[in-house]
């Protein structure tokens, strides 16, 4: 059984379930997940991940919802038809009540992007301890965070490395989304949950209509995650400067960008990535950004300036995600070759430190290694 709640989970639990076929194709995959793992033969039993939230207050709403899975999968693990593994993708909130679950019947946990106890509540590691049978790290410093602290863990790499190997070149993303190659392009990357984009599309579409004033002639090309609709972003595009909205080509509109401006999350490891200077922002609800100062262990949310452990790229947060605020550190980006570029040899520094492709095989081997000592 794999368990992932979000678009992100399901993208890399997508990996590693293709993974789990081509080294045992008669393995059955089953559990919560989305379209992506569906496509990759997993048997969805619950889909969550495009009501995803973000924020302590935001989740409120979906509690009722998130208990109906927990119970669901729970029974699964408790039925006759039991799994004999139970791999667990980011999520932790849920995940971990699940693998509470798990082992009082015995079935082994694997949890494949753990909790970041590095970043907030590193309490949980206790509870990690007592319930996970392996841990598979996505960052360097992460296995020996684990292993001090008692945790069977094993360095596998981050999953971009695999994905990102079929991105294309920065001219075959321009010539596959029609752009000049002496065009300057900024790519609107908005988040995966709904609640993001509310929150973040205005203030980028203002900060667009800035940019175009400042520097007319300017492309602007939106990569529309697959839980969000069409129309809910063209809604919040409304009557700012023309917008080009991509479905299903991130890494596309990532890599023909000159410039991204980008919610926190996932995707801003994917433009570090694939090379592209950026401008992260995120906004709260102001009781959700309250806890969240409370509780973070770090001065950064962005996952570029937590794996290089320094400020790379510009955070812009609930205060200061505002149209000019976003503005002006995309015109001082595009204006200045020489920023751009130190962005750039950060990013190459923190490729260096995520491991090597192969990250869903090398998964998946100690998946079925876990699943045949069951």
């Amino acid at each position: 059984m794999l368990v992932a709640g979000e678009a992100s989970g399901d993208l890399h639990g997508a990996a590693l379930c293709r993974a789990l076929r081509e080294l045992d194709p008669g393995c059955r995959l089953f559990g919560m997940g989305g379209a992506r793992m569906t496509a990759e033969g997993m048997k969805l039993l619950v889909d969550v991940t495009a009501n995803a939230a973000v924020g302590g207050s935001e989740a409120f709403g979906q509690v009722a919802r998130l208990y109906r899975a927990y119970r669901e999968l729970r029974a699964v693990l408790e039925g006759a038809e039991r799994p004999a593994v139970l791999v667990l993708i980011d999520f932790p909130e849920f995940n971990l009540r699940l693998a509470r679950a798990a082992r009082r019947v015995h079935i082994p946990v694997v949890y494949f992007i753990p909790p970041q106890i590095w970043a907030w509540r590193g309490g949980r590691v206790k509870t990690i301890r007592r319930f996970v049978s392996l841990v598979l790290a996505v960052f360097p410093f992460e296995a020996p965070l684990y292993r001090r602290a008692g945790v069977p863990v094993e360095f596998v790499g981050h999953p971009l490395l695999d994905q990102l190997e079929r991105a294309p070149t920065r001219e075959a993303a321009r010539r596959r989304l029609g752009l000049d190659e002496r065009t300057a392009v900024v790519g609107l990357l908005p988040g995966s949950r709904h609640q993001e984009v509310v929150r973040v599309l205005p203030a980028m579409r203002g900060a667009a209509a800035e940019v175009l004033r400042a520097a007319p002639g300017t492309r602007f090309v939106l990569g529309l995650a697959p839980t969000i609709p069409r129309d809910l972003v063209a809604q919040h595009l409304a009557g700012g400067p023309p917008v080009e909205i991509v479905e299903g080509q991130t890494h596309a509109v990532i890599r023909a960008a000159d410039l991204a401006l980008i919610t926190s999350g996932t995707v801003t490891l994917e433009a570090a990535l694939l090379g592209t200077p950026m401008v992260v922002c995120y906004r709260l609800s102001l009781v959700s950004e309250l806890l969240a100062r409370l509780v973070l262990r770090v001065p950064w949310v962005s996952l570029a300036n937590l794996t290089l452990g320094r400020a790379v790229v510009p955070e812009l947060y609930r205060q200061t995600t505002t149209s000019a605020g976003l503005a002006r550190e995309a015109l001082r980006l595009l204006s200045d070759a020489g920023a751009r570029d130190t962005q750039r040899a950060a990013f190459g520094e923190l490729a260096g430190q995520l491991g090597e492709p192969g990250v869903g095989a090398r998964a998946a081997r100690l998946v079925l290694a876990q699943a045949g000592a069951a």
